[in-house]
């Protein structure tokens, strides 16, 4: 089929539904154990904070490695179901069983449950990768059309805003409810089930997507790779998602010093917490609209405005009165929910632009680098936030009752605000370099766009 005919069919609601429910498996585990992990280590294990630290930060070094062997192995998986479908029914359904265990360490010496903790965490660490990066790779192979690719990245980060908030508040309230080591037993099981729905119904629902027949590029692992790193407009647009990812990373980092130091509040990090996502549940359709009318790219750079806005207005929190702090991270949730919708939605546009010029499917390994990138400014955004705390003096204690020095209060301020506004506003410098529009993806004829439809049809 042309590509200017298939890009006009549109997946039945059913599809998109069902493929965005498997941010419900991602949004549990790339939530629940930012949380819950380390307090379980050095609260409940009696772990020491840096063999903990080391426990934690480990499995996503890994993942940085593992998430493009991942994708070249899906990309060259043969099956009736597709390339991708068998990868999230066995990784999601081990992914499950993984973090069952995790928090079910038995009685044993310290040095053996840290063992226990760390061997499991690096089985879900492995399992993830082997579901996320067939996810997200799919959109590039159910559909063709620039614009159904926002409207099927609309339900996944409406889906995913969902599960965070959902996952986030209740994993505590289930383990202080039962209380002990057996409250985190408890959550883990109830988690893992959270993780099993979202595995099986991405699974189910997408049985209808259309499924492109695998063409996996030639080549080792690293010649593949370095095709992918050659490819300018996935390059940029990388790079400004990963220093967003940095940048969001301190933002949540920082959102418990900034409510229990800067705004002295009980109740505040949860409502900063909801502040921050939940403007995703109402917006993302909107942004979704706003891309469709304006493009995917104007649409980013607005929605990084927001976010770099709000997080600069929060530079205000140590004076200002609450009701404006909260507005300001109204403003950031509002950005945030644009900054998920448009670049997952032009990931799949370079990979398949890449796959229409040179008849190879690498959509696999373009979303192995990306999660490994993504995976990576995550994870430096804590050890950033931690720096800008150390330089402001910031004095660690075991109960959380130190008066800090004004120092420490303007570093968490800054931390939380000014950093992260630069690095949006850095970002927006390679995402200015992404050159790719809807008749480059289509395949239409226009600036960019005379690809060779033989090879797409």
């Amino acid at each position: 089929m042309p590509a200017s005919e298939s890009s006009k069919i549109s997946l039945p609601r059913g599809v998109r539904i069902g493929y965005g429910s498997g941010s419900v498996a991602t949004g549990a585990f790339g939530t629940v154990p930012g949380l819950m992990l380390l307090p379980y280590l050095t609260d409940s294990l009696g772990i020491a904070a840096i063999a903990a630290g080391f426990i934690v930060f480990l499995p996503k070094a890994w993942d940085v490695i593992l998430n493009p062997i991942a994708g070249r192995i899906s990309d060259r998986t043969t099956d009736p179901r597709g390339p991708r479908r068998p990868w999230l029914l066995r990784a999601g359904l081990a992914l499950a069983a993984g973090f069952a265990l995790l928090f079910a360490a038995p009685e044993m010496a310290t040095g053996l449950e840290a063992a226990w903790v760390l061997v499991l965490f690096l089985a879900c660490a492995t399992a993830y990768a082997f579901f996320q990066v067939p996810f997200v790779a799919m959109p590039a192979e159910m559909t063709s059309s620039y614009d159904e690719r926002t409207r099927l990245m609309t339900w996944r980060v409406a889906i995913l805003a969902f599960t965070i908030m959902l996952a986030g508040a209740t994993a505590p309230a289930i383990r202080d409810a039962v209380g002990g080591r057996d409250g985190y037993r408890v959550m883990g099981l109830v988690m893992a089930a959270l993780i099993a729905v979202g595995v099986v119904s991405a699974y189910v629902g997408t049985r209808r997507a259309p499924v492109t027949a695998p063409q996996p590029g030639a080549g080792s692992l690293r010649d593949q790779l370095r095709i992918v790193a050659e490819a300018r407009d996935f390059r940029w647009l990388l790079t400004c998602f990963v220093i967003q990812a940095l940048a969001v990373g301190a933002m949540l980092a920082g959102v418990d010093y900034l409510a229990s130091d800067v705004l002295g509040r009980d109740g505040a990090a949860t409502i900063l917490f909801v502040l921050f996502v939940g403007p995703a549940l109402l917006l993302t359709p909107i942004w979704s609209a706003i891309g469709t009318r304006i493009g995917k790219k104007r649409g980013y750079v607005a929605s990084s405005v927001f976010l770099a806005a709000g997080a600069l207005l929060t530079i205000t929190a140590q004076s200002a009165p609450l009701a404006v702090v909260y507005g300001a991270v109204v403003l950031i949730g509002v950005g945030y929910a644009g900054c998920q919708v448009f670049p997952l939605a032009m990931l799949p546009d370079a990979a398949a632009v890449d796959a229409r010029r040179t008849g190879s499917n690498r959509a696999g390994v373009y979303t192995g680098v990306w999660t490994a990138g993504e995976t990576l400014g995550l994870a430096l955004g804590p050890g950033v936030f931690a720096l800008v705390l150390a330089l402001g003096g910031y004095r660690s204690s075991t109960d959380g009752g130190v008066a800090q020095p004004d120092s420490a209060l303007t570093a968490i301020t800054l931390g939380f605000s000014l950093l992260p506004a630069v690095l949006v506003v850095l970002s927006l410098l390679w995402l200015r370099r992404y050159s790719l529009e809807a008749e480059d993806v289509d395949g239409t004829d226009g600036p960019g766009g005379a690809l060779d439809e033989s090879v797409s049809a």
